[in-house]
C-alpha cells in the first residue's frame, strides 16, 4: 500500500518543498494524485547545473541553455498566480539577464518572501554592470534576499528610489557592489537586521553606516576608489550584535555606537608598505606619500573604544600591526571573554602584552599560528627575545583555555608553549591542531612526543593540570589531563 500517497495535499507540498524544483516536478508521473501537487509547492529551487551538466562543455550549447530558459518559464506558467514564498536560482551558464530578470519580477509580483540569487553573466550581455529589474526596489513582501555574482551589481536605483519595508536580510557578495552613499541607502530597510556586503567600495570618502534595525553587520570593503583609505567612517547601530568588518583603514572613526555588541572580528588591509611605515612612523628615509595617512592610523582606537563592550573579539595579524600605533589607548575590556587572533611570519605581536593586560577578565585565548614577525616591542607575551621581566603581562592574564591552530611543530613554536604554560598562571587546558594541508616540521608521533616532554618538565614545578589535544592529519583526537596519548 502506498501510504505515502494517502497522506494530505498540503503535507505533501511541505515534503516536496525540501527537493530541487526539476526533481519535485518528476514525481508528477508516479500516479494521477500526484500530477499537480508540484505545482502548488510554494519554493521553487532551480539549478542550471541539472540541465547543463555534468556533460563537458555542455553548456556552451545554446540548445542546452534555451532547455534550461524553457523549463523555468514553463515551471511559473503552469503554477499560474500561486503565492511563491521562497525562489532559489542559480544560473552561472550566462543565461541572458533579460530572462533573469523577467523570472524575478515574476516571483516578486506573485509574493515571495525569500530570494535567492546566484547568477552569472556573459561580457557581452552586461558591459556596463548588472541591474535588478525596477521590481526589486520597491518589494513589500521580501524579507530576505542574497544575491551572489560575479559580476559588477547596481543595486542602487536612486532616481526612482528604493523601499523595501520588510526586508530583514540581505546578502550581496558580487565583483563589485554599487549601492551609493550609506546614508541614503539604509534608510530605505526600516527593518533591516541583517546586512552583508562583499567587495563594496565606498563612494564618499566621508560615510556614516547608521542603522537603529541592524543586528549583524558584515562588510568587506576595498576602500574608496583607487583603493584609497577613506577619510571618516562612522557606525551608529545602537542594537547591533555581531560585526564582521574587513577594509582599508579609515584616517578617522569618529562615531561608534554599539554598545549592544556581542562579537566582532576586524580584519584592517593594509599594504606592505604600510606595514614598513606602522613599524618606523618617523622613518624619513622611507621613501613614499604616505606618512600622513598612517600617523592617522592611530584614530583606530575610536573604533576600538566604540566596541569596548564586546564578548568575543577576533583579530588579524595585520590588525595587530595597525593597533601597534594606539595600544597604549585601548580601552578596558571588561566584558571580553573570548580573544582571537591571527598570526603570520610577516606580521608582529607588539600590540600583544598591552591588549593582554586590557583583558582583564579574559578565559579563551585563540591563537592561529604561533610564527611572527620579532621586535622588541613584542615584549614579554613570547620569548622571542630575552627580557628580564619576560612573562609579565601573561601572569596578569587569566586565560584558562589556550587554542593554537595551524601547528607546525618548529622548535619556536615548541618553545613559545613552553612560556605560555610557565607564565599563563590560571591556565587549565590547552588544545593544539595540527591541520591537515598545513606544511609541518614533524609528523604527529613526533609532535606528540617532544609535546609530552614539555608537559613532563611543566609538571614538575607545577600543580595544575592542563588538557591537551592534538589533532593529526586525519583529525584524530588524544586527551588527557597532563600529558598527551
Amino acid at each position: 500500500m502506498d501510504r505515502v500517497s494517502t497522506l494530505p495535499d498540503g503535507v505533501l507540498c511541505h515534503i516536496l518543498s525540501f527537493l530541487p524544483t526539476k526533481q519535485a516536478a518528476l514525481t508528477s508521473v508516479l500516479s494521477k494524485s500526484w500530477l499537480n501537487l508540484w505545482k502548488l509547492v510554494p519554493n521553487l529551487d532551480i539549478d542550471d547545473s541539472e540541465f547543463l551538466h555534468p556533460a563537458e562543455g555542455k553548456g556552451e550549447r545554446d540548445e542546452i541553455r534555451q532547455s534550461f530558459v524553457d523549463f523555468v518559464d514553463r515551471v511559473l506558467a503552469l503554477q499560474g498566480d500561486s503565492p511563491i514564498k521562497k525562489f532559489s536560482l542559480k544560473s552561472i551558464t550566462c543565461v541572458h539577464p533579460d530572462h533573469v530578470n523577467r523570472w524575478i519580477s515574476t516571483v516578486l509580483q506573485r509574493g515571495v518572501s525569500d530570494l535567492t540569487l546566484f547568477i552569472d553573466f556573459s561580457y557581452e550581455d552586461i558591459e556596463e554592470g548588472y541591474s535588478l529589474p525596477e521590481e526589486m526596489f520597491v518589494s513589500r513582501t521580501l524579507v530576505e534576499l542574497k544575491i551572489r555574482s560575479e559580476r559588477y551589481v547596481d543595486w542602487w536605483h536612486r532616481d526612482r528610489g528604493t523601499v523595501l519595508p520588510m526586508l530583514k536580510t540581505l546578502d550581496i557578495d558580487s565583483q563589485f557592489i554599487h549601492c551609493g552613499e550609506m546614508e541614503r541607502f539604509l534608510p530605505s530597510f526600516p527593518v533591516l537586521e541583517k546586512l552583508r556586503m562583499a567587495n563594496m567600495e565606498w563612494i564618499q570618502s566621508v560615510e556614516t553606516v547608521s542603522s537603529a534595525s541592524l543586528k549583524e553587520l558584515s562588510i568587506h570593503g576595498t576602500g574608496c576608489e583607487g583603493f584609497r583609505n577613506p577619510k571618516s567612517i562612522s557606525f551608529d547601530t545602537p542594537s547591533l550584535l555581531s560585526f564582521n568588518y574587513s577594509d582599508l583603514v579609515a584616517e578617522d572613526y569618529p562615531l561608534v555606537n554599539m554598545k549592544a555588541l556581542f562579537e566582532a572580528r576586524i580584519n584592517f588591509i593594509v599594504t606592505e608598505n604600510q606595514i614598513k611605515r606602522v613599524r618606523a612612523p618617523n622613518d624619513d628615509s622611507l621613501e613614499d606619500d604616505e606618512g600622513d595617512v598612517i600617523l592617522r592610523f592611530g584614530n583606530v582606537v575610536k573604533l576600538m573604544n566604540g566596541i569596548q563592550s564586546v564578548q568575543k573579539l577576533y583579530l588579524t595579524a595585520d590588525t595587530l600591526e595597525v593597533l601597534s600605533l594606539c595600544c597604549e589607548s585601548v580601552p578596558l575590556f571588561n566584558n571580553l571573554k573570548t580573544l582571537g587572533i591571527t598570526s603570520e611570519e610577516g606580521r608582529g605581536w607588539q600590540a600583544m602584552p598591552v591588549l593582554l593586560r586590557k583583558c582583564s577578565y579574559i578565559e579563551f585565548l585563540l591563537v592561529e599560528g604561533l610564527l611572527h614577525y620579532v621586535t622588541d616591542k613584542c615584549g614579554d607575551t613570547c620569548d622571542c627575545i630575552f627580557r628580564e621581566d619576560k612573562g609579565r603581562s601573561l601572569t596578569s592574564c587569566p586565560v584558562k583555555k589556550l587554542e593554537i591552530r595551524g601547528f607546525r611543530g618548529t622548535i619556536k613554536e615548541m618553545t613559545m608553549i613552553k612560556h605560555f604554560l610557565v607564565y599563563f598562571p590560571c591556565l587549565k587546558e590547552i588544545n593544539i591542531y595540527v591541520e591537515e594541508n598545513d606544511p609541518t616540521e614533524l609528523r604527529f608521533p613526533e609532535v606528540s612526543k617532544v609535546i609530552n616532554q614539555i608537559m613532563e618538565e611543566y609538571n614538575k614545578f607545577s600543580s595544575c593540570n592542563v588538557q591537551l589535544l592534538v589533532t593529526d592529519y586525519l583529525f584524530e583526537k588524544w586527551t588527557a589531563k597532563g600529558r598527551v596519548l
